[in-house]
């Protein structure tokens, strides 16, 4: 895809070397870091999660070395103890409960040095529930409405988790406005409004017309952390920055999408990561 003034560089950031490479070549004075394993079902506790923590102490190395000037990097609410409820960053514990919290709070950990010593300015945003176009179809939002849109029922549990949802592109937009700020440290990424699963799904039934497929209670979810939700504070008051679309819009986005997608929603749905 060619787009005027992008230029677009292919490599393989996990071959040792390519990553430090890259930035040596390019010298850039910011760098926007999204890049990690994040294949559902898989990405909590699987070793691709070293691998990428590595690649990432490389490219931060070679970034340090090169003399770039601003550095953001996607951290996760899994770096949090989410027994709590709302999450804030300089007051809520860091306690990541699987190897993929435990991986990115580490590299968050070596920003925070790295910037602490002088010379580098950096920001951490910390992503909460993300949904909306080309989300992998077993993720919840799109499973549920690839089934509902199929005219298939969406297995899901009872619903009552309270999660922060935001819209994929308000994330984004997130992350350019705190890359463009002067803003340091942890910032949360989220809407900063809780709300049940349920209602969520509730909601996709609505706008699609087919609420009698929603199969809630028919999955467990006893293992999940009950409530998780972020303080957009910092995100709201320091960045200046808050989300462009509410739940219901970004929902019925979300869904116009999908029926735009013909060719993705062929085959059957499956909510193998559907809580």
């Amino acid at each position: 895809m060619k787009a005027p003034g992008i230029a677009w560089h292919r490599g393989d950031l996990l071959q040792p070397g390519c990553g430090g490479a890259l930035i040596g070549r390019l010298r850039p004075d910011c760098v926007l870091h999204l890049a990690w394993h994040a294949e559902p079902g898989e990405f909590w506790e699987t070793p691709k999660n070293i691998e990428w923590l590595r690649a990432s102490l490389e490219m931060l190395s070679a970034f340090v070395r090169s003399g770039g000037k601003r550095l953001v990097a996607a951290g996760s609410c899994a770096e949090y103890d989410c027994s709590g409820g709302e999450c804030t960053e300089d007051e809520t514990r860091l306690l990541p409960a699987t190897l993929y919290g435990t991986s990115k709070h580490t590299l968050e950990r070596v920003v925070h040095s790295f910037t602490r010593q002088g010379g580098l300015s950096s920001a951490w945003g910390r992503i909460f529930y993300l949904y909306g176009p080309h989300e992998h179809p077993s993720r919840l939002v799109a499973y549920v409405v690839r089934s509902l849109l199929q005219g298939q029922p969406a297995l899901c549990s009872d619903g009552t988790q309270l999660r922060d949802f935001l819209h994929v592109e308000d994330v984004a937009a997130a992350f350019v406005a705190l890359l463009e700020s002067e803003v340091q440290g942890p910032v949360n990424i989220g809407s900063g409004v809780p709300v049940t699963v349920s209602s969520l799904l509730q909601q996709i039934g609505q706008q699609i017309g087919r609420p009698e497929l929603l199969r809630l209670g028919a999955r467990d979810a006893s293992g999940e952390a009950p409530r998780v939700w972020a303080n957009i504070r910092r995100l709201a008051e320091e960045v200046g920055w808050t989300p462009r679309y509410d739940l219901s819009e970004g929902i019925a986005r979300t869904i116009e999408w999908w029926r735009q997608s013909a060719g993705v929603l062929q085959g059957p749905a499956s909510g193998g990561t559907a809580p």
